[in-house]
């Protein structure tokens, strides 16, 4: 078996995760930017942050043959503070030119607030200006179908979006038509907690098709299983579904998705 990690939030997981996941045929992950699980107090947390994700991280992951990407923003859960954000926006464009960084992510929403909407409108434009990919954090669970909603409202307001190098993440059944019809790539993420089991994930596949969809385990520091993605595919196996069919999902599929950056490659 071979998969993409294509959201696991790294900084928090020891390295012994990274020779499990190359175990089980992990050929690279990628990393968005996120909450630490506290709010940082000021601009320089976050420089060191993005230096932690462009230099340090891509090295402890090279240790185990894994190429490790990124993605840089202010999360949605720190935006609310919208001085800190424009800050945090300032220093971004001198971190995308780094080797391993492939867009703004994961930007989003929360808690579907006006000042959330102000920094996600701020993130598209930063990244149409400098021509980036976006990957996209959508609100847990009540707030999950109102601000998809609002995201996607907002992404397709913006001529310059193209949808097709979008993706929004953490999907669920009653948000990933929504997200596919506006032409915008699903990311479903398999989480013990507040997201999608890989029974339901794969319900989801069999309902809305495999497209336009991959996998990730969003593995950070709470409750998370950075092997869900080759441990969902075994589940795929035991329902029927062929190795080829596998293999298109989780690892041809964030392959055709990243590679519209040039800088994704596979050693």
């Amino acid at each position: 078996m071979r998969y993409i990690e294509p959201h696991g939030h790294m900084v928090s997981r020891t390295t012994d995760d990274y020779e499990a996941m190359l175990t089980a045929g992990c050929a690279a992950v990628c990393e968005p930017a996120f909450w630490a699980g506290y709010d940082r107090s000021g601009v320089q947390g976050f420089y060191d942050y993005f230096c932690q994700l462009t230099d340090y991280e891509p090295k402890r992951a090279a240790k185990f043959g894994l190429p490790h990407f990124t993605w840089l923003c202010i999360n949605p859960k720190e935006s609310e503070d919208t001085a800190l954000a424009a800050d945090v926006l300032g220093i971004v464009p001198e971190f995308l030119e780094r080797p391993n960084v492939l867009g703004i992510g994961e930007i989003g929403l929360n808690k579907n607030t006006r000042n959330e909407m102000k920094v996600l409108e701020q993130h598209i434009d930063l990244a149409m200006r400098h021509g980036q990919m976006i990957l996209v954090h959508t609100p847990h669970l009540e707030d999950k179908l109102k601000g998809t909603r609002l995201i996607v409202d907002l992404l397709k307001a913006d001529a310059r979006v193209q949808p097709g190098r979008v993706i929004i993440d953490h999907v669920e059944e009653h948000t990933i038509q929504h997200v596919l019809d506006a032409g915008f790539w699903a990311g479903i993420t398999l989480y013990p907690e507040s997201k999608t089991t890989p029974p339901r994930a794969i319900d989801m596949f069999e309902v809305y098709g495999g497209q336009s969809v991959w996998l990730n385990s969003a593995c950070d520091w709470g409750r998370s299983d950075p092997l869900a993605v080759p441990k969902t595919a075994l589940e795929m196996r035991r329902r029927g579904h062929s190795d080829a069919t596998i293999d298109a999902l989780i690892y041809g599929n964030p392959i055709r998705f990243l590679s519209q950056n040039p800088r994704f490659h596979l050693r």
